[in-house]
């Protein structure tokens, strides 16, 4: 398996991806609201992103694929996990929503998803986004030089089941770099003697997708957006993060 590493240099350029990001997720975030359609947060990245000068890196992706990604972010909603194409959609109070982001500057790409409840919601919705929140926050902890990567794996599945909810197989995390998805992969669930022993220098987007019900996923006719097989809620955090020789550092943060 590839061990992708990252000079000093590098990092600081995907460090500046990461915020442009970061804040414009939070820029989304804001704009949630009962009765937003939700095409129109398409609409606010590619002004946020045209006034940064960075490119979209999912509008288009896979680059030569059958059906290209249409939009510069995924909103997914409620059994929606990942990739759901924004579109007609209107949001209700109450809704689960995953934002997904991404941008490629100077060459380098930053990654990184939020889930936010649209106005109050439910109890369980609540604690479904808050348990995801922090099963990303138990990978990242194990995300140091000279753990192996299944220990940042299995610590995701043991917090998340622990709760009492599932973890996605079928989609996992991913190193990050000069293109949006390289070696290795990151798996949310497994044993934590598996997988290379991480370096210094590698760069890993880490994301937990949560589910209330059962883990297994279908893909609707768009050929893109994945839902929950039994039609339960889901959400889905992610962050680019660098490993160091102590403690990571979050890439996706202004």
């Amino acid at each position: 398996m590839p061990i992708i590493i990252k000079s000093d240099d590098e990092i600081a350029i995907m460090r500046c991806a990461g915020s442009i990001v970061a804040r414009t997720l939070h820029k989304l975030e804001q704009e949630l609201r009962p009765g937003l359609v939700v095409r129109e947060l398409d609409k606010t990245v590619r002004r946020e992103f045209e006034r940064h000068r960075v490119i979209p890196t999912f509008l288009g992706y896979p680059p030569g694929g059958e059906v290209p990604y249409p939009a510069t972010v995924c909103v997914s909603v409620n059994e929606e996990i990942v990739h759901g194409i924004p579109g007609k959609r209107v949001l209700r109070e109450g809704d689960v929503v995953s934002l997904d982001l991404g941008c490629t500057y100077r060459g380098f790409v930053a990654d990184s998803a939020v889930t936010t409840v649209v106005g109050t919601g439910s109890p369980d919705a609540r604690r479904l986004v808050d348990v995801t929140r922090e099963a990303l926050a138990e990978g990242i902890r194990h995300a140091r030089a000279g753990h192996r990567l299944g220990e940042i794996s299995h610590a995701i599945q043991t917090y998340v089941e622990a709760q009492g909810f599932g973890v996605v197989r079928e989609y996992v995390g991913h190193g990050v770099g000069r293109q949006m998805h390289e070696e290795p992969q990151v798996p949310n669930f497994g044993p934590p003697d598996h997988g290379p022993v991480l370096k210094k220098g590698m760069v890993l987007a880490l994301e937990p997708m949560v589910t209330v019900g059962d883990w297994h996923t279908r893909q609707l006719e768009d050929r893109w957006t994945v839902v929950t097989a039994d039609g339960s809620l889901a959400a889905h955090f992610e962050h680019t993060i660098a490993v160091t020789e102590g403690d990571p550092v979050i890439l996706t943060v202004p």
